[in-house]
């Protein structure tokens, strides 16, 4: 089987953290985004995994070539135009045609390893292929599975609908057996300009996939942490923290108190601060007489005199504080 990723967005919503770089690279729990959807494909071994990119795409090759070539057999696709998940796959169509594929976005990170998710698909038994589903409160933000009244296969697939006929949502992680069927269809929307919001969904690849006679069944996905925005972004951070409960403490800590969970990477300088629970420091940065939790702290920056709670900062920043004296009265009530 192989895998595609589809890793070539902008990452809007992550502005301004991704105008420098593509959202798979952006730091969280010890290191970007793609890297640990990486480890968790270890177990899969999968034959092959085809990375599609376009934004920034030489900081993805980079990192993955340096911590990740000699565990997977990895090749790079180019989305010149960005027109969609659709249409993000059909650029592998050369690579992965006649192959049973798993597709796995580049921002959604799974508490389970992607080999569970191929196991239930096997379980699924006789079918065209199988979509990780998990229920929602917010069914008109995703791709939504409506099934069969009487069986376990997909009835309907819809795209944001305005009016859901259910609550269970797309989860970000899909197999396709029938290839051969999958781009005869998206080839078909490409060459129809058959689009939905401006672009090529794969959620209306697959429901027409169905319309032609494709038996799709779906497996529940427990829970995922999706990294497209700030708050998410630190919500997945915390856990993925607390999974590691005592994370990595760089040497150069001096008088100061760190507080699990952590994740502090290398050649990190610590002086005089508080640093956790729940944050990530990338290498090379230093921070003096602070006090950060809830965090994400980006590579090769300086903080000083600073007090930070649910904050992100990225690469190469430079935030100087200012300390304060006070002379407070009773019954005084002051917010900094």
């Amino acid at each position: 089987m192989k895998v595609i990723i589809p890793a070539a967005g902008a990452g809007k919503r992550l502005f301004p953290h991704t105008h420098t770089k593509p959202k798979p690279m952006v730091y969280i729990a010890g290191k970007p985004i793609i890297g640990h959807i990486l480890d968790r494909m270890i177990d899969l071994n999968p034959e092959e995994i085809i990375l599609v990119i376009g934004y920034h795409k030489e900081q993805i090759i980079s990192y993955i070539d340096r911590y990740y070539k000699d565990k997977f057999k990895i090749r790079y696709v180019d989305q010149e135009e960005r027109l969609g998940l659709g249409h993000s796959v059909y650029v592998t169509k050369e690579h992965s045609i006649g192959s049973e594929i798993m597709i796995a976005l580049g921002d959604m990170i799974f508490k389970s390893g992607y080999l569970d998710f191929y196991k239930f698909h096997i379980e699924n038994g006789k079918c065209s292929g199988s979509i990780g589903v998990r229920e929602v409160e917010e069914p008109r933000k995703y791709g939504i599975v409506e099934l069969e009244p009487s069986s376990s296969y997909i009835q309907r697939l819809e795209e944001k609908p305005e009016n859901p006929r259910s609550n269970l949502g797309i989860a970000g992680v899909y197999f396709v057996k029938d290839t051969v069927l999958l781009f005869e269809v998206l080839d078909w929307m490409l060459q129809n300009n058959i689009q939905n919001r401006g672009e090529y969904q794969l959620t209306d690849a697959l429901q027409e996939m169905i319309r032609r006679g494709s038996k799709l069944k779906t497996f529940e996905v427990s829970s995922w942490y999706d990294c497209g925005h700030a708050k998410s972004l630190l919500e997945t951070n915390r856990v993925l923290l607390e999974e590691k409960q005592i994370g990595r403490v760089s040497d150069s800590v001096c008088d100061s108190v760190i507080i699990q969970p952590v994740d502090i990477g290398e050649n990190v300088k610590i002086v005089n601060s508080v640093i956790g629970p729940y944050t990530s420091i990338a290498e090379d940065t230093t921070i003096e007489n602070s006090i950060i939790s809830n965090s994400v702290i980006g590579s090769r920056t300086h903080i000083s005199n600073l007090n930070l709670e649910s904050s992100i900062v990225g690469d190469d920043a430079n935030l100087i504080g200012k300390q304060n004296s006070l002379n407070i009265g009773d019954c005084s009530s002051i917010e900094f």
